[in-house]
């Protein structure tokens, strides 16, 4: 019983700190878009990049 003494806070801080970091990624605009992320994976480029100025392809 005595446990509840302990447990019972620390999960209402447990919750505070995630209702907090809700908001912050809310507030951050953390949830502004859901839908390119997904689409970027469908629409992949497979054409090779450009090679970088200055570098050679030898190793």
């Amino acid at each position: 019983m005595t446990i509840l003494y302990l447990l019972i806070p620390l999960g209402l801080l447990l919750l505070a700190l995630a209702v907090a970091a809700f908001f912050w990624a809310t507030r951050s605009g953390q949830f502004d878009d859901l839908e390119s992320p997904a689409w970027r994976v469908v629409m992949d480029d497979d054409r090779a990049p450009p090679p970088l100025p200055g570098s050679d392809d030898r190793d």
